[in-house]
């Protein structure tokens, strides 16, 4: 029986996207082994006739090859059924990540991912990563910029702060944050969450599947290739494998008494938080795409959401490589003055 993906609404602006999205990093980079072009393109197809149209990206990702990806995938005729939402500001130099938010490397790389694209706009544009050296208000004010020669639609922020969201959000609306929020990814509700219901923002999770550990358990870690980067996940690593282990079977044993698998109910639990969330569940073959859209039928009780959430309070291990609990730390404590005749911005 297919399954209808429902439409929602990101923000106050008017920013329409299917319930589902899907993530399209794991097609370009970072899991292995990759997958054929052709394949991938033939995926996408496959979502967006299947009702899933918000497809995620980044300039990051490969770096580039994975928008270059899916601006081929949006050959014939599909550009006005989709909606694009892509990102910007972490550079990969010399094997190490910068992140930068001037106004001149804002629209630098948004022209950039235009042409990768092949599109004439962006409808959902991302600050990737907060540039700790840059005043938010600045980086907004080139972005706002941007919306008005309709080169972007609309505007997003990945892994803020709540004062820079706020901040953000008093330059020019934001539709919509990007954060990883899932079963074993709990941090975001004491603050985040609240501020974004409160200013009108809507709510994108990557990593719904906690990068595939609540699909597969153990044994996803026990094979994966050495060139996958979740290797290197505090998560992944035996010391908390061990552990964290429990909230796979637990979540296994419900999904049975149910009738559904391990990653519709994980998936679920995401999709309960409500109507301004749609998470970006990110896959290479098509029948894990199939299974993932099927969570938007799986109904969970008070009770069964209560015991899924109480799963966070056994994980191990802390949820991002690259650092502690990112978005709490994503703040600027740089001051904005309006009135600045100019801004100079050094980097070591």
């Amino acid at each position: 029986m297919a399954v209808t993906v429902p439409r929602i609404k990101l923000g106050t602006q008017g920013f329409e996207v299917s319930k589902q999205g899907l993530g399209c990093l794991g097609m370009s980079t970072s899991y292995a082994p990759r997958k054929p072009e052709h394949e991938m393109i033939q995926l996408i197809h496959h979502a967006v006739n299947s009702g899933v149209t918000f497809l995620d990206t980044s300039d990051a990702y490969g770096p580039h090859t994975n928008e270059i990806l899916v601006g081929k995938a949006l050959k014939g005729g599909i550009r006005e059924k989709v909606q694009i939402a892509t990102k910007f500001g972490v550079v990969l130099k010399d094997g190490k990540m910068e992140v930068h938010g001037e106004p001149e490397y804002v629209r630098a790389a948004c022209e950039a991912s235009l042409k990768r694209l092949d599109v004439d706009y962006i409808d959902l544009y991302y600050v990737h990563r907060i540039d700790p050296l840059v005043p938010i208000e600045v980086t907004m004010g080139e972005l706002k910029k941007l919306v008005e020669e309709g080169k972007i639609k609309y505007i997003g922020l990945s892994e803020p702060s709540v004062s820079t969201l706020r901040r953000a959000h008093a330059v020019h609306p934001i539709s919509a944050i990007q954060i990883e929020w899932s079963l074993w990814a709990r941090d975001v509700e004491e603050e985040l969450i609240p501020a974004c219901r409160e200013l009108g923002i809507g709510i994108v999770p990557y990593s719904p599947l906690g990068k595939g550990f609540l699909s597969s358990g153990p044994k996803l870690v026990q094979n994966l290739a050495e060139s996958d980067y979740r290797k290197v996940f505090p998560r992944f690593q035996p010391e908390h494998v061990e552990k964290n282990k429990v909230i796979y079977e637990r979540i296994s044993k419900m999904a049975a008494r149910k009738g559904c698998t391990p990653s519709q109910l994980a998936l679920a639990w995401v999709h309960h938080q409500g109507d301004d969330v749609s998470p970006i569940p990110g896959t290479t073959r098509t029948e894990h795409f199939n299974e993932n859209i099927g969570a938007l039928s799986v109904k969970l009780t008070p009770e069964e959401m209560t015991e899924l959430s109480d799963l966070a309070d056994a994980v191990e291990g802390e949820r991002n490589v690259f650092m502690k609990s990112t978005w709490k730390y994503a703040d600027t404590p740089l001051v904005y003055e309006p009135n600045q005749p100019s801004l100079s911005y050094e980097r070591v």
